[in-house]
């Protein structure tokens, strides 16, 4: 792809990063795990692509832009060292929480409520347990819907890095629902 000139510059954009953008928030928001983080590191990512439009060849704008939003994380890190402003309750409101502020929702019975509200917290107990790792790779391939190999490039692993991080999460996870007895146990022969 030629380097885009300055009225190209605004449709390659348009034409490859800005179709990203909620790929990048979600993303940004598993790697932050904080809304305005999330955001800020969008925002990064945004003027570093349309800086460095000049260099990118067309070819995969979602690895490209995913590497960029990898190395601003890592950078903003590098200057925020240490964290004393992070927020300790860094996941969004609950499914249910946000159901209720939506009128188009139907309401939930009582039992769906008390077992969903149980169920969420032993999965959200579960998450906050996981290592780093982890509970980045459950965001991403798990609840932001990334493949293995988008999500390993998200965060800067190989492929199989990111397999055996999902594995022991999801281990983990039905372990501690089997535990509470919300999953069925494995019976083994």
């Amino acid at each position: 792809m030629p380097a885009p000139g300055p009225g190209r510059r605004e449709a390659t954009f348009e034409r490859f990063v800005l179709p990203e953008i909620e790929v990048l928030a979600r993303v940004a928001l598993a790697l932050t795990r904080n809304t305005a983080d999330a955001e800020d590191l969008v925002q990064e990512t945004l003027v570093a692509a349309f800086q460095g439009l000049d260099r990118f060849d067309g070819a995969h704008p979602r690895a490209w832009l995913l590497t960029i939003m990898r190395h601003a994380e890592a950078k903003r890190h590098r200057r925020r060292r240490p964290e004393l402003l992070r927020d300790p309750e860094a996941f969004e409101a609950s499914p249910s929480a946000r159901r209720n502020g939506d009128p188009t929702q139907v309401e939930p019975s009582a039992e769906q409520t008390v077992v969903g509200a149980a169920f969420e917290a032993v999965v959200a107990r579960s998450l906050a347990g996981l290592s780093a790792g982890q509970r980045q790779v459950v965001q991403l391939v798990d609840l932001e819907g990334l493949s293995y190999a988008e999500a390993a490039h998200a965060l800067g692993v190989p492929v199989g890095t990111v397999m055996s991080r999902l594995h022991r999460a999801r281990a983990r996870i039905r372990r501690q629902l089997s535990e509470a007895g919300m999953a069925p146990r494995r019976r083994w022969l």
